[in-house]
């Protein structure tokens, strides 16, 4: 084993679903999480960030627990770790903040320790943490992603984004739980409606590996999630309906939400106009809430150069919105 000095990374955050695609299709974005790992005497946490309220500063902290996961798994001993960690993505929002610190725990133990375990060993093991494989493997492998998880091992398909897309994020004032937001799911759905979604998602894949940007209104439809849990986020069949004649290419509840995702074409106009639309549907449902242009991250996970003699903040300056 060669154990480095310690390891810093960058991993994104992702949007899951996208409409049809539940628990299946996933896309990084260009929102991030940084991580800093090194053996120390003994075990210290730095947690910076107002994302970082109320998140365990001992050994029950989910980056330390992963951690060691990794070194169990690869057959080494580092139980006094160094964890520092800066993120700039929403809690409980759907933008896979879970699936980012899982991931970018996994990538710097793995990286910490010379990096013995392939990646996808560590997508099996992100897989089997958030018992779905769309968010972590877009966070892992960048880009698009199409996976399916027996369980035990994941398989997925990586694809470059079409280079035009963008994405605007409207991110309500609010937490909502994985856990209560899957609660609302029945426990079976008609087979029309598994048969709607088999096509979209087979369509929005196709859309997207292809630049058919034409067909993602369409494609983006659902009918296996979104209208059950339409009712935990005030006004989101209204814009789920409006949104695609007011800019939007088209739109979907990310993950379990509360944000909605819209794609939209860089450059284009009319996405001033959407902005402003979503902010002001939600008001009128007495939900404060912001927008956020992204685009998609095309890197997924990666080992940045560590220096010990410039703090992990320091380093990050400049880059994000401190």
């Amino acid at each position: 084993m060669s154990l480095k000095e310690g390891v810093r990374i960058r991993v994104p955050a992702s949007t899951a679903n996208l409409g049809p695609g539940f628990d299946t299709l996933g896309m990084a974005l260009s929102l991030y999480a940084w991580i800093e790992l090194r053996q120390s005497d003994q075990s210290v946490f730095e947690l910076h960030g107002s994302e970082m309220d109320g998140i365990p500063r001992n050994k029950e902290n989910l980056i330390y627990k992963v951690a060691q996961m990794v070194f169990e798994e690869a057959g080494v001993s580092v139980p006094e770790l160094h964890v520092g960690m800066y993120s700039e993505i929403p809690l409980t929002r759907g933008l896979g903040s879970s699936a980012s610190a899982i991931v970018g725990a996994l990538a710097a133990a793995n990286a910490l320790i010379g990096s013995p375990l392939p990646s996808s060993k560590l997508f099996d093991m992100a897989a089997g943490l958030e018992k779905h494989p769309d968010n972590v493997g877009a966070s892992l492998f960048g880009g698009f992603i199409a996976a399916a998880w027996d369980g035990k091992h994941a398989d997925y398909v990586r694809i470059d984004p079409p280079a035009e897309l963008e994405t605007l994020v409207l991110i309500p004032d609010f937490q909502l739980s994985t856990s209560k937001a899957r609660g609302a799911l029945p426990a079976q759905v008609p087979l029309s409606d598994a048969v709607f979604n088999i096509s979209r998602s087979s369509l929005l894949t196709a859309a997207l590996s292809t630049g058919r940007l034409d067909l993602i209104r369409s494609a983006m439809n659902d009918r296996i999630h979104q209208p059950y849990r339409a009712e935990l986020v005030p006004g989101m069949t209204q814009i789920l309906k409006e949104a695609p004649d007011r800019g939007a290419l088209g739109i979907a509840l990310s993950g379990a939400g509360p944000t909605l995702i819209a794609f939209v074409k860089r450059g284009e106009q009319q996405t001033e106009h959407l902005k402003t639309y979503l902010l002001d549907t939600m008001g009128q449902h007495g939900i404060t809430a912001s927008v956020m242009l992204l685009s998609p991250d095309q890197e997924g996970v990666c080992v940045l150069d560590y220096d010990r003699s410039t703090s992990l903040m320091d380093m990050i300056r400049g880059e994000v919105r401190i």
